[in-house]
């Protein structure tokens, strides 16, 4: 179905390189050049200029062109007292004199896992590494007091600043010193996100607003128009493209360059993957293009113009002009151009065709009930326009079934939160109950227990009265027989004395 229709939208791996034939891949944000390459190409016209203004002769009457290069030279030359102050120009490294410190502290970098930034910051904290800490420092304090400057001026000097510290770790491998950059790029941007992020001095906030109307204007655009391969029989069930849109939103969370082109690739990543289950056939360049450009039409992230320039400006130059990371951007990239630009010929439609989808239901009703008012009839739609309906039409009932859907799936909801608790106070009700029924069990146990002692205490004290009767008995008797004893002797003395 899809190899069937007239693509619109192609795109070959050449037009992702730069135009210059330096290998690396070009960004629309540099006229089709990589980043080294446009650097170059903007200071050229600046050192020729700079030539020519010391070509000039001593006697030559003073103008106001040379005036305007006098003031640049003092410009320029304020320019460089400040890179001075972030570290210095760049310089041949100075390898004979490098100390037991510096070499302990590469060592100790040396052992670093890629993304353990905590373990870098520990390691950059001791003392071995207390002059590349002060060097960062410095670099930062200075340039959050020289915030006000042009943002393409913060963007030199950290990319300056940048190659200075790689040269810092120059004795370590090519990708150890891509992962230390990457740290260091993080711990320097964090901290400067909040001074150089969507600058005043520049634009970025009008074109972050210019983009969301853009694509807020394009929310008819369906993946039929764009192509856009659909696994499980097509978009109606749900979208597979939900992690993708999810993780391109959240770029703009994220204050690191870094860690913002990570949302760039795991997006990507999410499309690659939804694309490999939607047929058995490798994906295309133009198959993950269109899909790019349906998930940014349906994130509609946000400030993408200024997370775009924010990667551009003060990312790392390698991340960028090669490797995974800088073919998504680089698409990325192509995907915005191309809905800044998207017409009728990209999505296969009638200059009348993309232009009634662009005014929207409500403007054509609002245009109806003009010409109602007016009088006019309202002229019978063409075979054009019935075509160009038909899409909407879908839309509009697909949409209406999605309301549907969802508006069933919430009742479906609210009754289950009500059954919920409705269980919830019945099993409230039951525990109180039992807990009533346990204290009452208790009662009944102490009360059974105190009946038992006061019983047993009432026969003790019963047992000790009768000993004690018993023992008076005795005491009685044994007294009686000592008196019977006693009145004997007398009896039979009377009776010696009665005799005698």
């Amino acid at each position: 179905m899809w190899e069937e229709q007239q693509r619109g939208i192609r795109v070959s791996q050449a037009e992702l390189l730069c135009k210059e034939g330096c290998g690396y891949y070009g960004n629309s944000a540099w006229q089709g050049y990589c980043s080294k390459c446009w650097r170059e190409r903007i200071r050229k016209p600046e050192v020729d200029r700079q030539d020519h203004g010391s070509q000039s002769t001593p006697g030559s009457p003073i103008t106001f062109s040379k005036f305007e290069e006098k003031k640049s030279a003092e410009s320029s030359r304020r320019t460089s007292a400040i890179k001075r102050l972030f570290g210095g120009g760049p310089s041949p490294p100075k390898h004979p004199g490098v100390s037991e410190g510096h070499l302990e502290a590469l060592q100790g970098f040396e052992t670093l896992e890629p993304g353990d930034f905590t373990s870098f910051l520990k390691l950059l904290r001791s003392p071995s590494s207390q002059r590349l800490q002060s060097r960062c420092s410095a670099f930062l304090n200075t340039m959050e007091a020289y915030h006000d400057l042009h943002v393409d001026k913060q963007s030199d000097l950290v990319q300056e600043f940048y190659q200075n510290i790689a040269l810092h770790f120059s004795r370590l491998s090519e990708a150890q010193v891509a992962h230390m950059m990457e740290h260091m790029e993080k711990l320097i941007m964090t901290r400067l996100h909040k001074w150089v992020f969507c600058h005043d001095s520049c634009d970025d906030e009008q074109r972050d607003l210019a983009l969301q109307r853009r694509i807020k204007s394009l929310n008819w655009v369906t993946p039929q128009m764009l192509c856009v391969p659909f696994p499980d029989g097509g978009p109606d069930v749900s979208d597979p493209y939900l992690n993708a849109i999810t993780a391109i939103i959240e770029m703009d969370a994220k204050r690191a360059p870094q860690d913002k082109l990570t949302c760039v690739s795991r997006c990507c990543q999410n499309v690659f993957q939804v694309l490999a289950s939607s047929s058995s056939k490798p994906a295309c360049a133009d198959d993950f293009l269109s899909a790019l450009i349906y998930v940014v039409l349906s994130a509609n992230p946000p400030r993408l113009h200024s997370n775009m320039q924010y990667i551009i400006r003060f990312g790392l130059p390698h991340s960028l002009r090669s490797g995974e990371t800088g073919y998504y951007f680089t698409n990325l990239s192509c995907a915005v151009t191309f809905i800044e630009k998207l017409d009728a010929a990209a999505l296969n439609l009638s200059p009348e065709e993309f232009q009634h989808f662009m005014q929207g239901p409500q403007q054509h009703l609002q245009n109806q009930h003009l010409q109602n008012h007016h009088g006019a009839k309202p002229s019978p739609p063409a075979s054009s326009s019935e075509a160009c309906q038909s899409p909407a039409a879908a839309h509009h009932s697909r949409g209406q079934r999605r309301g549907h859907e969802v508006r069933a799936r919430l009742e479906e909801l609210k009754g289950r939160q009500e059954r919920i608790q409705q269980g919830a106070l019945s099993f409230q009700e039951q525990l109180q109950r039992w807990v009533r029924d346990i204290h009452l069990q208790l009662d009944q146990m102490n009360t059974a227990q105190s009946d038992d002692l006061t019983a047993t205490e009432v026969r003790a004290d019963d047992d000790d009265d009768v000993t004690g009767s018993r023992e008076e008995v005795l005491v009685l008797q044994e007294e009686v027989l000592v008196l019977q004893e006693e009145e004997v002797p007398e009896e039979n003395a009377c009776k010696k004395e009665t005799e005698c």
